[in-house]
């Protein structure tokens, strides 16, 4: 019977490449958030430059309105000032973590293949002595036989 004798090496690195496979599902989960706010923030500018355009026609202007709507193009555009940094933090982020999955599934691979390998050089072996002793009960056979016969 094979036993791998990294066998419990083998079980860390898997541990530990699903606990980077779960932090770079984290990350990308952040990077959502950050993409949807910006989404969001982007929606909110259209269609506060529409209200704009429509406080801008022709007829009686509210000019408190389009204070409001000009106050409030510059929250807009603070947050997404602030948005952006994160959002190219996250991305840093999310490659770091990427990069220690596949360094750590490239481990998880390597002692695999080692596992592998090794198990086909016991299987080999394990078969090179079935077939001798086989070739030896034969040789034993075929000497009984032959003393029999005589």
């Amino acid at each position: 019977m094979f036993h791998f004798r990294l066998n419990m090496l083998l079980r860390l690195r898997i541990a530990e490449r699903d606990e980077r496979r779960a932090d770079l599902a984290k990350a990308f989960r952040a990077e959502s958030v950050l993409r949807e706010q910006e989404r969001r923030l982007e929606l909110e500018r259209v269609e506060l430059a529409q209200q704009g355009r429509q406080l801008k026609a022709p007829g009686a202007a509210d000019v408190d309105a389009l204070l409001r709507t000009h106050r409030y193009e510059l929250v807009l555009a603070a947050q997404s000032r602030q948005l952006a940094p994160q959002l190219a933090q996250v991305r840093a982020e999310v490659e770091r973590r990427r990069l220690a999955l596949v360094e750590a599934d490239r481990e998880v691979r390597v002692l695999e293949k080692l596992r592998e390998r090794q198990a086909t050089a016991h299987r080999q072996q394990e078969e090179r002595r079935e077939i001798k002793r086989l070739d030896e009960q034969a040789q034993i056979g075929f000497v009984r036989h032959r003393e029999v016969a005589s």
